[in-house]
């Protein structure tokens, strides 16, 4: 804020004219950028395919409909294995984020110079790689298969968890953790005593909460070959099977609604 004097006149300012000029500086240079950005998306863009878009998106829209319900029995199985490979993989994700946690929170890490900073960097590693990507490698390594997925899931739901969960132990209350620990108890008797009971409703609810998006997520693995109902959407895509591509559309909306009216009841029950 500044006041300046106009004709003998006190006039306020929202910012000093040096400050003012540097917000415009900032502004221009930031139109700039996005300028040359779209110049770089409108060379590399045909045009003539985005503006017959709305037509082939209607023409593929009419090819979809309607479903063909009589597939729907061969996807009981793959839809089961994507259920199986979303709750398996977040309970071996929720499994592995514990410790990483418990060593990244700064209260509880065993060493803040070497063993935080390790943790630090498995919860960022887990989250900078996308679960897409943690399937091709480990279809590569062990194969396709449902495995393959559950591992991808687990190792993609290490990061978040960790994360969210060190979160919680750092802000727990400390005068409990010293009222259990003054009456002489272990380093376990401390955790399990005064640390655990604090965090636990938040662990709960982190749980469910990745177990909610790693449905949505498990439904694309089989795409790569990680098992799951991917893989008859994508072997529809590939003969052109539009109505069983929208039948199998319908089954995973249909399933991540279920599966977000469930982690909402489960979270509210916790919380």
């Amino acid at each position: 804020m500044a006041v300046a004097l106009r004709h003998g006149i006190k006039v306020w300012h929202r910012r000093e004219r040096g400050a003012e000029l540097a917000v415009w500086a900032g502004w221009l240079a930031g139109a700039a950028v996005l300028v040359y950005c779209w110049q770089l998306i409108s060379d590399k863009t045909i045009w003539a395919f985005v503006t017959d878009a709305p037509a082939q998106a209607a023409d593929l829209g009419a090819r979809m409909v309607p479903p063909d319900w009589g597939f729907m029995r061969e996807l009981w199985l793959p839809m089961w294995d994507t259920i199986n490979i979303a709750t398996l993989g977040t309970a071996l994700g929720v499994m592995l984020a514990l410790p990483v946690a418990w060593c990244a929170a700064r209260n509880t890490t065993p060493s803040a110079a070497l063993v935080r900073p390790m943790a630090l960097l498995v919860i960022v590693s887990s989250r900078s790689i996308n679960s897409l990507i943690w399937a091709l490698m480990l279809v590569t390594i062990i194969g396709p298969g449902v495995l393959a997925g559950i591992l991808a899931i687990g190792l993609r739901s290490v990061g978040f968890c960790a994360k969210l969960i060190y979160e919680a132990i750092e802000e727990i209350d400390e005068r409990q953790v010293e009222a259990v620990r003054a009456t002489g108890a272990t380093g376990s008797q401390v955790a399990t005593y005064a640390i655990a009971p604090q965090v636990l409703p938040a662990f709960a609810g982190i749980s469910v909460f990745r177990w909610d998006i790693n449905i949505r997520e498990s439904t694309v693995l089989g795409l790569v070959g990680a098992g799951g109902i991917g893989l008859p959407l994508n072997a529809a895509i590939t003969m052109l099977a539009w109505t069983r591509v929208s039948l199998i559309l319908l089954i995973i909306i249909a399933t991540v609604i279920v599966s977000e009216w469930v982690s909402a009841k489960v979270r509210h029950a916790i919380i």
